[in-house]
């Protein structure tokens, strides 16, 4: 596609969004004094200081500093790109973006990925009507209806039986004009060992389609319900081109608005577990497959929650994957708890016997993750020998690092030194000495680099944006008028792709903020929009006026101070050029007096 129909495309997603409609979906927002405001989602906080501008399209948050417009929160909440943002928000709005022209080999493969699909969804449309119409799905519907799960959730989960035959799947799909090849290569059939032919992976299962987030079959897991020694009991697709289990949770496809509405997420072992949860009610779950949890799952989540609660099972399996989960999601920032399904058994046993209320109750309950490190640590560790106390500690200290605040940490230091019975000194000594040995690398440029302007110079430079936002055409006064360095680098910034913008006779719009200017500066600049509403008054021209005066003469007072300097210097070196430096001091010290 050309770079016209690009800009088109996303100028017409951009006419079509409302920032407020959009927000709203994540952020319960309140109007007040023109503006929106409402609790931030990317920081905790109990007082509102998340501001919308429906009008100029931008948001910022006065607690974290966050700012942008519509496609930048979208890119911030989901945790995907800024161009995926505008693509994402473009689907929900119905609009298609141009085909760009794609490479022969691109179209081959894109053609190839739409078959595999196609071949997955007739497997799973065959497998489900097996289960809910066919004679032979009776063994499928039994086992279902033992482990509780009603015909609603059968059709919810698409869930589905495959029956005991070598080629069942192979030859009906095969007869819908799919070839033996293309359904190896989404793990529906498997080759013979004497390439003689090929034969159904699946057989004797109970079937769950496993779904990526756009709600498309990539894989299956299958269940056995006919014991068989020579069989695993779950048996998953093999890894394709459609299905990479490090990238993929089951259920999410379905749980995401739920774990947005939640404000959490519950995370699982098995599918079987994720189906049980949402059969008694509970929607907001997920589960992982077959494999340990991953960065790329924790990313997965945090587009719609920042807390995380796992809830694997409570053998010691389950409390070793937990304790391997655990420092993947710290990294990431989010709030990570832990639920311990009591009496050893795993989540679907537990919501079973004993209901959503018990669970609700356990979740309710969860641990955080220090806490459940610091039991874990004791119920594993022998800390009887000085040795243990020493290993026990060394084991806690890598999550209770985080602890920054000092009332919490000084609780933890109590009890960490009340279980491994060590004074509280020897505890803050060795934990100075883990912070000091893993202490992260300096950063540069905090986020909240405003606070580092003088705040005069902060604020007449706010002052003046506001207006040349408003008044495009002031650029050329403000830069013929202001001498520039006064202006603090990220306004001086702001300013200059105001002036291109009157230059290029265009009206300044978050579009093209969001495009030109840094980072840094597209949330300065929502900054100080958010801090005002409404067109610009005669309060404002005048707080316009006097903050180029107030520019002006804070730049005459260091050149004047810096006159002087040099004439001192020149009086005390004996130099008659003193005389010229003083006759232009004067002159600017009568420019000073004017303004």
């Amino acid at each position: 596609m050309s770079s016209a129909e690009l800009d088109e495309f996303v100028a017409q997603v951009r006419e079509r969004t409302d920032i407020c409609s959009v927000i709203s979906r994540y952020v319960s927002l309140n109007q007040r004094g023109g503006k929106y405001w409402g609790l931030c989602p990317f920081h905790n906080e109990k007082t509102p200081s998340f501001s919308v501008d429906a009008g100029k399209g931008f948001f910022y948050c006065f607690g974290c500093h966050t700012g942008g417009n519509v496609f930048k929160f979208l890119s911030l909440i989901e945790n995907i790109g800024y161009f995926d943002a505008i693509k994402l928000q473009a689907e929900r709005l119905g609009i298609e973006m141009p085909r760009q022209k794609l490479s022969p080999e691109e179209e081959r493969r894109r053609r190839e990925e739409k078959i595999l699909f196609n071949a997955n969804t007739l497997a799973q449309e065959f497998y489900h009507e097996c289960l809910i119409n066919t004679a032979r799905g009776e063994v499928g519907r039994k086992y279902f209806a033992g482990r509780g799960i009603t015909p609603s959730t059968i059709e919810t989960f698409k869930l589905g039986f495959a029956p005991d035959g070598w080629d069942t799947l192979l030859t009906a799909l095969t007869k819908r004009g799919l070839s033996a090849e293309q359904l190896e290569k989404v793990g529906l059939v498997k080759r013979r060992t004497d390439n003689s032919g090929f034969y159904d992976r699946f057989r004797s299962r109970v079937m769950i389609p496993i779904n990526d987030v756009f709600g498309r079959t990539v894989a299956f897991g299958g269940r056995i319900v006919v014991a068989d020694e020579n069989s695993p009991k779950y048996l998953n697709s093999p890894e394709t081109a459609l299905f990479n289990k490090r990238n993929l949770l089951f259920g999410l496809d379905k749980a995401h608005l739920p774990i947005s509405s939640a404000g959490f997420a519950i995370v699982v072992e098995g599918y079987m577990d994720a189906i049980s949860l949402v059969e008694a009610g509970i929607k907001n779950v997920v589960a992982t497959l077959g494999t340990a949890f991953t960065p790329e799952h924790a990313k997965l989540l945090l587009r719609y929650a920042r807390k995380i609660i796992f809830c694997y099972d409570s053998d010691e399996a389950g409390q070793r994957a937990t304790m391997r989960a655990l420092p993947i999601v710290q990294a990431t920032g989010a709030e990570v708890f832990i639920v311990k399904v009591p009496e050893g058994k795993d989540p679907d046993d537990f919501i079973r016997k004993h209901g959503k209320v018990a669970f609700d109750e356990l979740v309710k309950n969860a641990e955080p993750l220090v806490d459940y490190r610091l039991n874990y640590v004791l119920a594993t560790v022998d800390y009887s020998t000085v040795q243990g106390k020493y290993r026990a500690l060394q084991d806690i200290l890598p999550v209770v690092e985080k602890v920054t605040d000092p009332v919490t940490r000084s609780e933890y230091r109590k009890k960490i030194s009340s279980a491994l019975v060590l004074e509280e000194g020897v505890i803050e000594d060795e934990w100075r000495r883990f912070l000091r040995n893993h202490e992260p690398p300096l950063k540069i440029a905090p986020k909240n680099f405003y606070v580092q302007i003088d705040p005069l110079i902060r604020s007449t430079g706010e002052t003046i944006l506001r207006m040349v936002w408003n008044e495009c055409d002031l650029a050329d006064y403000v830069m013929s008028t202001v001498p520039l360095e006064m202006l603090a680098p990220v306004h001086l910034e702001i300013l200059k792709w105001l002036k291109a913008c009157s230059d290029a006779a265009r009206r300044p719009d978050d579009l093209t903020a969001a495009n030109d200017l840094s980072p840094q500066a597209f949330e300065e600049l929502s900054r100080i929009l958010l801090n005002r509403v409404g067109e610009p008054d005669k309060e404002d021209t005048d707080a316009f006026d006097d903050a180029i005066k107030v520019l002006r003469r804070n730049a005459l007072r260091k050149k004047y101070s810096a006159i002087l300097a040099q004439a001192e210097e020149y009086i005390n070196a004996g130099n008659p050029a003193y005389i010229e430096i003083l006759q232009e001091s004067v002159k600017v010290k009568d420019e000073l007096d004017n303004l």
